[in-house]
């Protein structure tokens, strides 16, 4: 009986056109106020940040102005000369501190390199200088990318979902960089997700190459490129999967190194997109010169290092082989067939290789085999191998930096039509067409 009456109503309920275009019109309001409220939240966010940014710049600012015994002069000392003075007590570690702050402050200002300064580092520098041994690095302050966790800080890989989570712990790097004596002061910015050779973020902005400000200082490890090479600091750490140190290096004008994977420890270094195993993403120094790479790596390789995170092959820094000048068999190649390059990278090669075998040591040309099916399978089909759907998440609420939407505008692109888009391009454009490919991924 109640189903019946229930039928009977239903004629009432029948929607007219009017009415289906109110629902619609309301919908569609509703939809758009729903959108406006969640990009004010993500707005919002992002001014918070900028204002913590800006908080830790005048405190660094009055702390520099407190310590007036700043030195120019340290800022032209190599970083193994520094570390021996440091060390030897002819040079306090607050004077090299301050001088470098203010310094950093000064090349941020021109360049927007630095996502934020670490406060701590004054706590840090009173403890250093109570300790009776010093370590390697003793008073040398050191900046380390946005990524690389420190305790009571954000690693936010320029993405606003990870404005709200601050790390609970040290990473192990900067856990034995503080062992060793060094002085972690500042993180320095990316660009948005880590996977970009720019520098560019929605939340703090695009850095600048200080040798020239209408250039890129390249990416990922961009901001620390900049810092270093406008002489804010002396010693900076960056991570690396497809050139993110080397690119900022060779931009910059500085020495970078990515060691071997598992060298030095990943963990507490996080990173937007987790499980990417067959290209693994590794830590390394970045600095003015090569000796200043040799003490660092020096420093790190430590039993600290090999007992914090047992994943670390305990196999210390080798100073003999390092120091040796025994004649080496080295093999060079100008080209690898896949990467187009330009005549000066060419010359810089021959360059090396002239001056190597002038040093005594014997160089033998070499090609580097297979290496489309390289590129093609193992890097770019492993790294795209769910189509790019982990990079895409990334974005979920969030403002896609101006830099990076071709690329992520890419990845939208349905499976069917990246594969026309391949079919098509291949005649012309086949490594465009072999990253389509790829982008399918390969379920």
């Amino acid at each position: 009986m109640e189903q019946q009456q229930l039928w009977e109503l239903l004629p009432e309920w029948e929607v007219g056109p009017p009415t289906a275009l109110a629902l619609l019109c309301g919908s569609v309001a509703a939809l758009a106020v729903w959108r406006w409220l969640g990009e004010r939240q993500i707005q919002q966010k992002m001014e918070e940040a900028r204002r913590s940014r800006d908080q830790g710049v005048k405190r660094m600012e009055k702390a520099v102005q407190r310590f007036q015994e700043q030195s120019t002069d340290i800022l032209s000392l190599p970083l193994v000369e520094l570390a021996r003075r440091l060390r030897e007590g002819s040079l306090s570690p607050e004077t090299v501190l301050y001088t470098y702050i203010e310094k950093a402050l000064e090349v941020t200002q021109q360049t927007n390199c630095l996502r934020h300064f670490i406060p701590e580092c004054e706590e840090l520098l009173q403890e250093i200088q109570r300790r009776k041994e010093k370590g390697l690095l003793y008073g040398i302050p050191v900046s380390i990318k946005d990524h690389i966790g420190h305790k009571g800080h954000l690693s936010t890989c320029g993405l606003v979902q990870f404005l709200n989570a601050p790390m609970q712990e040290d990473s192990v790097l900067v856990k034995v960089l503080k062992k060793q004596g060094a002085i972690p002061f500042a993180f320095t910015n990316v660009p948005q997700s880590l996977f970009s050779y720019d520098c560019s973020n929605a939340i703090f902005g695009q850095t600048l190459n200080p040798l020239n400000h209408k250039k890129s200082p390249g990416g990922s490890s961009g901001g620390e490129g900049a810092l270093i090479a406008g002489g804010g600091s002396i010693l900076g750490f960056g991570s690396d999967i497809g050139g993110s140190i080397r690119l900022p290096s060779s931009f910059c004008g500085l020495c970078g190194l990515k060691p071997t994977g598992d060298r030095l420890s990943l963990s507490g270094a996080s990173g937007p997109v987790n499980g990417i195993l067959a290209v693994p993403c590794v830590l390394g120094p970045m600095a003015r010169d090569v000796d200043s790479l040799a003490l660092c790596m020096k420093a790190l390789l430590c039993k600290e290092m090999f007992q914090l995170d047992p994943t670390v092959p305990p196999i210390p820094f080798n100073e003999e082989v390092y120091l040796s000048s025994a004649p080496l068999r080295i093999g060079y190649y100008d080209t690898d067939g896949y990467f187009p390059l330009p005549p000066c990278m060419r010359r810089a090669v021959h360059e090396t290789k002239d001056a190597l075998q002038a040093a005594g040591h014997e160089l033998v040309p070499f090609a580097p085999p297979r290496i489309h099916y390289v590129m093609t399978e193992l890097f770019l089909k492993t790294f795209f191998a769910d189509g790019g759907k982990a990079f895409l998440d990334l974005f979920t609420g969030d403002i896609v930096d101006p830099g990076l939407k071709p690329q992520v505008n890419c990845y939208r692109i349905p499976t069917l039509g990246k594969k026309l888009l391949a079919l098509i391009l291949k005649p012309l454009f086949p490594r465009l067409a072999d990253y389509l490919r790829a982008l399918c991924g390969t379920r």
